[in-house]
């Protein structure tokens, strides 16, 4: 974790705190995350909580990466986990990892004209980025990291020429599919980041194979003294944590893949990665630069939405959104961004099929790569978009805790309405109406004469009432 001070923009850290829970080695036969793995977690997650419970909760970002993407149970850990923390915690995919590890980067080390291989190893994943400036370009998040590798070759403690050689076969497999790509995109300086390449690198200078950076022949060398210690409990490198130790080993088999599958010559450290990425994005959310924000933009374009109708449902979403979200409890920043976005996207599945267009628009938001949302936000945005029309399925809910199902129901009904009442798509036509709440009951008022002047509305509402039935809530209309 850090803590960090904003001045002029730029993060000052005023608190590092680490410990090594290694989650990813919690993981048994079944992909699911053992009792002593949780509970060593949350005791950390507990300690963490203590130190930011004075921050705002909106200038807190919390993360979970490759391990709480496999495990079968990380949902059931999650809610543990936001508990012991006192704040959610997302969880992010794999190329939204890379992209925030090389916001961290470049952060740190900034350069606006070459551009950069950025390389993370982590316990189950390693994120290879390219990017120049602060825009990554390629992001890719490959299946092996520090822990499985050094859990799936090297559990017993042995090290041997036979087992490093296997081990690297298997990494180099990964590499495989993206190796081509990468290659021909090209860059100018390769970087690496976080605690797996930093330890390479301080025994590499130690022992004087290298001065600065980390090349092939100082891998080879490291390589060869592991063997010579013949057991993980036999490393004997002064710099090296004995924390460590246990998944040195993978971390080594590892980057050594990757240079030799990239052909990379040397490679600096960056002290900038994830954490520091995370810092930085939530500070341009706060000075509206979300890069949430351009990637709706870019999906819009992408299926070729109509513009127009889409700023007309998000005008009047936003007219509903302001009177009701005193009565709802709505937040005004990310309720209103999330019921915003969905009626920006809402259309982009009739560049599928008109037939079931809001089925085929979730599942797109379900499954696209999407930079800055979290797997949760996304999982928000798709049931918003699928339940925007027709019936309002409940068994979707299910995805999702009840104090979300809550909100979230509450958001559906508002963007419904907006769209109902731009249903004609003719910008004349938008009635001037006040939403009123009372407990479970929706009152709209529409200006004298307007509903008999629009029956094809009124008729529209009539369904509408009958489709909420289903919820708690019930719509009336004068």
């Amino acid at each position: 974790m850090i803590v960090a001070n904003v001045v002029d923009g730029r993060a000052i850290i005023v608190d590092r705190i680490k410990e090594m829970v290694r989650l990813a080695g919690g993981l048994d036969e079944n992909t699911r995350l053992t009792d002593e793995a949780i509970e060593i977690a949350l005791q950390c997650l507990e300690k963490f909580g203590q130190r930011i419970n004075s921050i705002p909760a909106a200038n807190i970002r919390a993360v979970g990466t490759n391990t709480l993407r496999q495990a079968r149970n990380g949902i059931e850990f999650l809610s543990q986990a936001n508990a012991a923390l006192g704040h959610k915690i997302e969880i992010i995919s794999g190329r939204e990892e890379a992209r925030l590890v090389y916001v961290g980067v470049a952060n740190t080390i900034f350069n606006d004209i070459d551009k950069r291989l950025v390389v993370d190893i982590g316990g189950g994943s390693t994120e290879l980025i390219i990017g120049r400036g602060y825009d990554a370009d390629i992001t890719e998040s490959l299946f092996m990291g520090c822990v499985n590798i050094s859990q799936r070759f090297f559990k017993n403690g042995e090290i041997s020429t036979k087992r490093l050689r296997n081990a690297r076969i298997a990494a180099l497999q990964e590499l495989e599919n993206v190796q081509g790509i990468y290659q021909h995109y090209g860059w100018d300086h390769a970087i690496g980041t976080s605690g797996t390449i930093r330890s390479i690198l301080d025994v590499i200078i130690a022992k004087g194979w290298n001065d600065a950076v980390i090349c092939p022949k100082s891998l080879s060398e490291l390589r060869k003294s592991l063997i010579s210690f013949g057991h993980i409990n036999k490393i004997d490198f002064e710099t090296l944590p004995e924390n460590r130790k246990p998944v040195f080993v993978g971390g080594v088999v590892v980057l050594s893949a990757v240079f030799e599958a990239l052909e990379i010559e040397s490679m600096e450290y960056s002290e900038g990665a994830l954490r520091e990425g995370l810092l930085y994005d939530q500070i341009g959310r706060q000075h509206d630069i979300d890069v949430r924000d351009k990637t709706v933009n870019r999906l819009m374009n992408r299926y070729s939405v109509d513009v127009e109708h889409a700023e007309r449902v998000e005008k009047i979403t936003k007219h509903l959104f302001s009177n009701a979200k005193k009565e709802w409890q709505l937040e005004r920043i990310e309720d209103l961004k999330m019921i915003r976005w969905a009626a920006r996207l809402h259309e982009i599945g009739l560049a599928i099929a008109h037939n079931q267009y809001h089925k085929h628009a979730a599942y797109l938001l379900s499954n696209s790569d999407m930079p800055g949302f979290s797997r949760q936000e996304q999982v928000l945005l798709s049931i918003l978009v699928r339940l925007h029309r027709r019936k309002i399925t409940l068994d979707l809910f299910d995805q999702v805790t009840d104090d979300i199902k809550i909100k979230l129901i509450k958001l559906i009904i508002i963007l419904r309405l907006a769209i109902v009442l731009n249903r004609s798509r003719n910008a004349i036509k938008i009635p001037d109406v006040d939403i009123k709440i009372k407990n479970e009951t929706i009152e709209l008022d529409f200006q004298d004469n307007w509903l008999a002047d629009h029956p094809l509305t009124e008729a529209d509402l009539e369904t509408e009432k009958n489709y909420l039935s289903v919820t708690d809530y019930k719509l009336i209309f004068n």
